[in-house]
């Protein structure tokens, strides 16, 4: 069965997440694990661990993602932002393996004026750096930006080009945002505009690298460079075009996590039946 999910509060414990991952009916799920926009991270009490570890398996939901913290930048030239950076990034994977996540999401930075060829060379050092610092049963997944000024990841190439040059098995893949693709001016609204796109994947990633499907529609236009997610239909790329996206052969069984808006309650379960159809409809 096609894994379905959304990106889910932690209020109130993280346990909770996958309880209301659950009244989704979610197959799989994606959480902080921390507050994202802090930089203090408190322990994870033991109770929490065992009690996140013992719903999960009686809910049988996975894979579960943890999205990076927002203030994360790798890429960054100011040395104590990018020191801060590497610290956070190896405490949400110590936090992934503590409760079991199989894998976590991390936006690569930003150049913030610099050369985006240092910022990318600084992001792959501090990758390395991480990576030097343990290893984990998570695996980490890059994922793509929408082209705004001073992005390094917002094309496969690039995502691609930072992978590579890890060494070890720290980075597990990456994550395909719909909406951040058509930002930074990937055409995805018909059939060629999507096959072009997986076979960029299949030439510099390989469609086995991509683990995660964030399926956004977007509120900007073509190229805007501006991550503004939509809900599913109600965008720019519309829901022909995500259909066919979410039936791409290439990509028929990888996780699909909805960021959509959440404005109202019934949000979340009316962009979760539409993609239900997509995924069902013949």
């Amino acid at each position: 069965m096609r894994r379905l999910g959304v990106h889910t509060s932690i209020a109130g414990g993280l346990h909770l997440s996958l309880e209301r991952a659950r009244a989704l009916r979610c197959g799989t799920m994606q959480i902080f694990s921390h507050n994202p926009r802090g930089w203090a991270v408190k322990p994870l009490p033991e109770a929490e661990i065992i009690r996140f570890k013992t719903l999960r398996a009686a809910v049988n939901i996975s894979p579960v993602f943890i999205h990076t913290s927002y203030l994360i930048n790798i890429a960054s030239a100011d040395e104590a932002l990018r020191r801060k950076s590497v610290g956070m990034l190896a405490a949400e994977m110590d936090r992934a393996d503590q409760i079991g996540a199989e894998y976590v999401v991390l936006h690569t930075g930003s150049a913030s004026g610099d050369d985006l060829r240092a910022a990318r060379n600084r992001a792959v050092t501090a990758l390395n750096e991480v990576a030097d610092i343990g290893m984990w049963r998570a695996g980490l997944l890059l994922e793509n930006t929408a082209g705004k000024r001073g992005d390094i990841s917002s094309s496969v190439q690039e995502l691609s080009g930072i992978m590579n040059g890890v060494a070890g098995p720290l980075i597990a893949g990456i994550c395909i945002d719909t909406c951040h693709a058509f930002a930074a001016g990937y055409d995805i609204r018909d059939s060629e505009g999507i096959r072009s796109l997986s076979e960029e994947i299949q030439e510099y990633a390989g469609a086995d690298r991509v683990k995660l499907i964030h399926l956004n529609d977007s509120r900007g236009d073509l190229g805007s460079h501006t991550d503004r997610h939509e809900h599913i239909g109600l965008g720019k790329i519309g829901s022909k075009a995500l259909r066919r996206i979410v039936r791409c052969r290439r990509f028929r069984d990888v996780p699909l996590i909805l960021e959509t808006p959440k404005k109202k309650e019934s949000d979340d379960p009316a962009n979760l039946r539409k993609v239900r159809m997509m995924i069902m409809k013949r």
